[in-house]
C-alpha cells in the first residue's frame, strides 16, 4: 500500500488508525517515522514519504515518533492472509526465528536460499531479514526497558542484542533516546506492573473487535491442566524456546490486557507475537467485513457483532492432535481425552497463580504412547498414532512457516482425515482466513436457517463471493448458535 502516495496521504491527513501497521510514514524535515494515526498535525504531503516497515525506515535514517510510537502499532495484516514466502518469512521473524537461528536457518526452513529470501524482502518491504530483526529487537527492548526494572546488561541479552554496546547504539539510533532517558520516559507513561518473571503489557488491535465468540471459544474448549478461564482472563502454559511459560489474556475496550510469567526473558517477543497469531489481533476487520457484508445474508450478522476473529493456537501440533481427538464427538469429550493425555504426557509446570499444571505434550511424546491406553475408536486410534508420528519424525510440518496448500496435502494423505479435519487445522492452526467447513453441522445448520444453501457443494459455490475471508464467514455462521463458544464466560466461571 505504501506506494500508493495519495490514498496513503489522505489516510495520514484524516488520522486513520485503520492503516497503522499497513505502512509508515517518514518526514523528510524532521527526520522521524510515524504510524498513520500520529495525534500532531500532519506534515505537508512534500515532505512524506511511506514505508512498507518500521524496518525500512530505521535503515533510511529516520528515527521513531515519540508521541505515537509507531513500533507499537499492531502488525500489518497482510503476513495473516497470504501464504507466500515473504509472508511466512515475517511469521517465522516474528516468532524469533532469525534471532535463534540466524538467516540460514530462516532459509533452511523455508526452503529457499538465503540471497532468494533477502531479495524478496527488500523488494516488499525495503529491509532485509536481519533489519528486520533488529527492529523487532528495539521493540522488545523498548517494552523492557519502560516495564521493568530490570538492569540494561539483562534487558541487553534479554531483548536479543550480542552486546551492550549494540544494544546502547540502536536505542539511541530508533529512538533518539539512551536507554536510561527512554526508561524516564517510559515510568511516567505506562505505570506497568512487574514482578519476578512477570511482565504485564497491553496488545493492540484494529477496531471493531468482537471479543465473545474468541474467548467464549477458547475457554469453551479449554482443556484442564493447561488452559483454564479465571477472573475475567483466559489463561494457558506456553512451550517456549527456552523455557516454559504462563499467560493470562483479559479482554478490555481498547486493548488485550497481557500478563506473561516467563522462565527467560529472551522469549518475551516470541510469546507476545504467538498470543497476538492466537488472538488473531492483527486482522483487518474493515477489509473482512465490508467483503461479508456484501452478502445480503450474512449483512445482519456482520452489523450486529463486527469485528469477529477467527480463535487460533499458539502450538500448531497441538491443535492438530487436538482436532483429531474432537472428530465426532462433542466438545467435553474432546477435553477428556486430551486432559489424560496431558496428565499422563505431559510436562509438569508451575503456575504461580495455581491452576495450571502441564504443557501439552510434543509429538516426540506422544509418538509412544500406547493404543490400547485410548479410549478411542480403533480407526481414530491409527489417525492419532500416524498423526504424531509424521510431526515428530519431520515427514509434516505445521508451523507459522507452512505452505497452506502444500500442508493440507500431507494432512489429507494421512489415514483418517478428511475435509473436515483439514479445514479446521487449516483455518485454527495454520492461520489460513479462508478455510472453509461447509460440511460442519453448525454451518449447515446456520446456513439452512439464513435461507444459504446447506448441502457442502452449494454452500462452497455460494461462498465463493465471501473469498478470501471465508474463516470469518465461519465464525458469523456459528454465532448464530447458542452454544457456549460464542458467549464471552462470566467473569467467576
Amino acid at each position: 500500500m505504501h506506494t500508493d502516495t495519495d490514498r496513503c496521504v489522505r489516510a495520514v491527513q484524516s488520522k486513520d488508525a485503520r492503516f497503522d501497521g499497513w505502512f509508515f510514514t517518514a518526514v523528510r524535515t524532521t527526520g522521524i517515522y510515524c504510524r498513520p494515526s500520529c495525534p500532531v498535525v500532519p506534515p505537508k504531503p512534500q515532505n512524506m514519504t511511506f514505508h512498507p516497515s518500521a524496518a525500512a525506515c530505521q535503515q533510511a535514517g529516520y528515527r521513531a515518533c515519540k508521541r505515537c510510537r509507531p513500533d507499537t502499532s499492531p502488525g500489518s495484516p497482510e503476513w495473516n492472509h497470504r501464504a507466500d514466502l515473504v509472508a511466512r518469512a515475517m511469521r517465522l521473524i516474528g516468532d524469533g526465528a532469525v534471532d535463534r537461528e540466524g538467516v540460514p536457518g530462516l532459509a533452511r526452513r523455508l526452503g529457499y536460499s538465503e540471497r532468494q529470501i533477502e531479495r524478496q524482502l527488500r523488494a516488499e518491504l525495503g529491509a532485509g531479514p536481519l533489519a528486520l530483526a533488529r527492529a523487532q529487537r528495539a521493540q522488545t527492548a523498548r517494552l523492557l526497558i519502560e516495564t521493568t526494572p530490570l538492569p540494561m546488561a539483562e534487558i541487553t541479552f534479554a531483548a536479543g542484542f550480542s552486546s551492550i554496546r549494540s544494544f546502547n547504539d540502536t536505542v539511541q539510533e530508533v529512538f533518539a533516546l539512551s536507554p536510561t532517558e527512554l526508561r524516564s520516559r517510559g515510568a511516567r507513561r505506562t505505570g506497568a506492573t512487574t514482578s519476578a518473571g512477570t511482565i504485564t503489557l497491553r496488545l493492540p488491535f484494529r477496531a471493531p473487535f468482537h471479543p465473545d465468540n474468541l474467548f467464549g471459544h477458547l475457554a469453551a474448549t479449554a482443556v484442564p491442566g493447561i488452559e483454564e478461564w479465571r477472573g475475567g482472563a483466559y489463561r494457558r502454559t506456553l512451550r517456549l524456546p527456552h523455557g516454559p511459560g504462563v499467560v493470562a489474556l483479559t479482554p478490555l475496550p481498547d486493548h488485550i490486557g497481557c500478563r506473561l510469567t516467563l522462565t527467560d526473558l529472551r522469549d518475551l517477543p516470541v510469546a507476545t507475537s504467538r498470543c497476538r497469531r492466537m488472538l488473531d489481533l492483527d486482522a483487518d476487520p474493515e477489509a473482512v467485513d465490508d467483503r461479508l457484508r456484501a452478502d445480503p445474508l450474512l449483512a445482519p450478522l456482520v452489523d450486529k457483532a463486527p469485528g469477529r476473529r477467527v480463535p487460533r493456537t499458539t502450538d500448531e501440533a497441538e491443535f492438530a492432535v487436538r482436532a483429531v481427538l474432537g472428530q465426532q464427538v462433542s466438545t467435553a469429550a474432546a477435553r477428556t481425552h486430551a486432559a489424560r493425555l496431558v496428565t499422563a504426557y505431559g510436562e509438569q509446570v508451575e503456575d504461580p497463580e495455581g491452576g495450571l499444571t502441564h504443557l501439552f505434550p510434543t509429538p516426540e511424546a506422544l509418538s509412544g504412547l500406547d493404543p490400547e491406553s485410548l479410549a478411542l475408536p480403533r480407526s481414530r486410534r491409527t489417525t492419532l498414532l500416524t498423526l504424531v508420528r509424521a510431526l515428530a519424525e519431520g515427514e509434516l510440518t505445521l508451523g507459522v512457516e507452512s505452505d497452506w496448500d502444500r500442508a493440507r496435502e500431507q494432512l489429507m494423505a494421512l489415514p483418517g482425515f478428511g475435509p473436515w479435519t483439514v479445514e479446521t487445522i487449516a483455518m485454527r492452526a495454520l492461520g489460513d482466513p479462508d478455510a472453509f467447513i461447509p460440511g460442519d453441522l453448525g454451518i449447515r445448520r446456520a446456513a439452512a436457517g439464513l435461507g444459504l444453501p446447506s448441502t457442502p457443494a452449494a454452500l462452497t459455490a455460494r461462498a465463493a463471493a465471501w473469498r478470501p475471508w471465508r474463516a470469518y464467514a465461519v465464525q458469523y455462521l456459528w454465532a448464530t448458535d447458542d452454544h457456549a463458544i460464542n458467549h464471552l464466560p462470566a467473569p467467576d466461571a
